[in-house]
């Protein structure tokens, strides 16, 4: 298969999950699974599930780990303690539609970010693929009714969403930053690790505020699916993705999550599909076409 084809594969498939993991999200917030704690237990089981399989070649690279440590704690920090924490704890005070609207900006920030550390540079192509797909994403979470952007407050869950896409876009741009010398899989152990290690204060600190976790079957379903497809299969998917056709072109990817959250709505809520639907998709699809065009240099 094409490299380019595989990365196009991953990188839907990751869009997919984590479209899921906004809606798992949500629902842990009316069952009142506490944010931190879910997230905890999210990355500690994913990471154990990945220990035997990278133990050894961690142990192998400790050398080249520890050369690289703050550079992989910033990695870790920016993704798993940051960026899911937020997400979850964000959907307690926000509507989901609000969430979806901050991830459509994430690839500009990719793209500034990736241009102020000099890791990329941006094509015309890369930009007018963005203000394609964002309308798209418009079309969606409006329902083509301009009045639903001008009527949104931005409240505490707002804020917080927004510095948590941040964390996610230069945790996506770093990630091209490097070669690393050490496979993928491990590189996803390491950053789990680092990200746990500044997570464990959080989660006690949720806990003594009388958040506790409630095991049942709730707690247990989502954290199955939390682990397993947005944690494990979409962040290694993710930067698979971003290794074959870098940060930019791959974080276009990201405003496929409208659609396929609004296919799911449809599937789980009896909702209509609607011709701002069709709208929505039609740009995106484009949008990311066009992002992934390559400029011509006479």
């Amino acid at each position: 298969m094409n490299k380019n084809n595989l990365a196009y594969i991953l990188l839907i498939l990751t869009t997919l999950f984590w479209s899921g993991n906004f809606i798992v999200g949500k629902a842990a917030s009316t069952y009142n699974i506490p944010p931190f704690s879910l997230n905890f237990y999210r990355w500690l089981f994913a990471g154990l599930i990945l220990l035997p399989f990278t133990i050894r070649e961690i142990s192998d690279k400790k050398n080249y780990i520890f050369k690289n440590l703050i550079f992989f704690i910033i990695l870790g920090v920016t993704s798993i303690t940051i960026f899911n924490s937020t997400v979850y704890y964000s959907l307690y005070y926000m509507q989901v539609i609000s969430g979806v609207l901050m991830i459509s900006t994430i690839p500009v920030w990719i793209m500034f970010i990736s241009s102020i550390l000099g890791i990329e540079k941006t094509n015309k192509f890369q930009i007018y693929g963005v203000i394609l797909s964002l309308l798209g994403v418009l079309f969606i979470i409006t329902k083509s009714d301009l009045n639903v952007i001008k009527n949104l407050a931005f409240n505490k869950g707002d804020l917080i969403m927004a510095s948590g896409m941040f964390a996610w876009a230069l945790y996506s741009a770093l990630l091209k930053k490097k070669n690393y010398e050490i496979s993928q899989i491990a590189l996803l152990e390491v950053v789990i690790i680092t990200g746990l290690i500044f997570l464990i204060p959080i989660y006690f600190l949720e806990m003594n505020f009388g958040n506790h976790i409630v095991v049942g079957e709730p707690f247990i379903l989502t954290l199955s699916y939390v682990v397993i497809f947005p944690g494990l299969a979409s962040f290694f998917f993710w930067i698979k993705g971003i290794s074959i056709i870098g940060a930019n072109r791959a974080g276009v990817f990201l405003h496929l999550m409208p659609v396929f959250g609004s296919v799911m709505a449809i599937i789980l809520f009896d909702e209509k599909f609607m011709i701002y639907h069709i709208l929505g998709a039609m740009f995106i699809v484009a949008g990311i076409t066009l992002s992934n065009k390559k400029e011509k240099h006479v």
